[in-house]
């Protein structure tokens, strides 16, 4: 008979990784300017769930679907972005809604491989960490 297995070490973090690093969130209305990090998050979607022989969206065809009316009269898209520096309170890209900023603070600075494809602005460090599609009008569907 084997001898019984050593449990794995548990996964904490090292005593002489510095704490407290802030990071930075908001989650605003997407524009037009946004349809490129959009699609890339769907189809990261589409690989993670092994789907990608089925992802056919493009992002002329996102831009017309998603942007056709003013927000929360048909399809609305929110983007949550991240930075390690604070946004800017002044910053108001639609009269129709008023992002939410908050403040998180992480035991290690976050270092996402994939950063490069989802900076709006490469003189900021902004980066587009996800998104979420409102349907106003959609109780029926999901109930049908």
């Amino acid at each position: 008979m084997a001898p019984p297995t050593a449990a794995p070490e548990p996964n904490t973090v090292p005593e002489t990784s510095p704490t407290g690093h802030p990071m930075f969130s908001r989650i605003r209305l997407a524009t037009p300017t946004d349809v490129p990090f959009i699609h890339k998050l769907i189809h990261q979607m589409a690989v993670f769930e092994r789907l990608t022989h089925l992802f056919v969206a493009t992002e002329s065809g996102l831009a017309s679907t998603l942007f056709n009316s003013r927000p929360f009269q048909a399809v609305t898209v929110f983007l949550l972005e991240i930075s390690p520096s604070p946004f800017s309170t002044n910053d108001v890209s639609s009269p129709e809604f008023t992002p939410f900023l908050e403040t998180h603070k992480v035991d290690l600075p976050i270092e996402d491989p994939d950063k490069d494809k989802f900076l709006p602005d490469k003189l900021n460090d902004v980066v587009v960490a996800g998104f979420v599609l409102f349907f106003p009008n959609c109780w029926n569907c999901i109930l049908d």
